[in-house]
């Protein structure tokens, strides 16, 4: 059978286009530098940054522990914020132990009549088989989003809720999280306070 027969269009256009460049576009967490923030995030300006520090964590684990973590918020002059987070375990003298959470997600305004108002939505998702959807509410610096759908994967975490308030006090940056697992209702589950190191 001849290629003709296979495919009645030919090749598709890109099999012998040139190699492509790497990434044109810049993202960055640091606003002295890249593209420029866009008009409809000036609400969360406060917490666009590189972040670091440390915590604790709890449920849905047996026993507390200690964490630090790097979260890095940026945006690439679209009307939305990049969230990257990264936390690893700390033992009694805070040498790290282990790998802990990874997550990465979107938050972006609401407009109304194409202007953004203190209504935002996220999208997070984790390694463990986790995907949440968030609504909130932005005020300054204070930040509140409730989970409005959560998804996970047959063998993942079994996530049926969360809520996540963060905050930037005294140039540092606050958060706590809490999650329900099946039928447990909210708990707390991370909390943390991170210096802005870059940004």
């Amino acid at each position: 059978m001849s290629n003709e027969t296979e495919n009645p269009l030919g090749p598709p256009p890109w099999l012998n286009a040139p190699p492509v460049e790497a990434y044109p576009f810049e993202d960055t967490h640091d606003l002295r530098s890249g593209p420029d923030l866009h008009p409809s995030l000036l609400g969360l300006l406060p917490f666009i940054g590189l972040w670091r520090g440390r915590g604790q964590g709890g449920f849905p684990f047996e026993d507390d522990y200690n964490f630090a973590q790097e979260i890095r918020i940026s945006h690439d002059g679209r009307s939305f914020l990049r969230y990257e987070s990264r936390a690893w375990l700390l033992d009694d003298e805070s040498k790290p132990v282990g790998q802990a959470l990874v997550e990465s997600g979107f938050w972006r305004p609401v407009l109304v009549d194409g202007r953004p108002g203190d209504e935002m939505e996220a999208t997070m998702i984790r390694p463990d088989g986790v995907a949440e959807l968030y609504l909130g509410k932005a005020a300054t610096t204070r930040l509140e989003m409730v989970a409005d759908a959560v998804a996970y994967t047959p063998s993942g975490l079994h996530v049926t809720g969360g809520q996540r308030l963060f905050g930037v006090v005294e140039g540092a940056l606050l958060y706590a999280h809490e999650i329900a697992i099946d039928n447990s209702g909210l708990k707390p589950h991370m909390s943390a306070r991170l210096l802005r190191i870059g940004g």
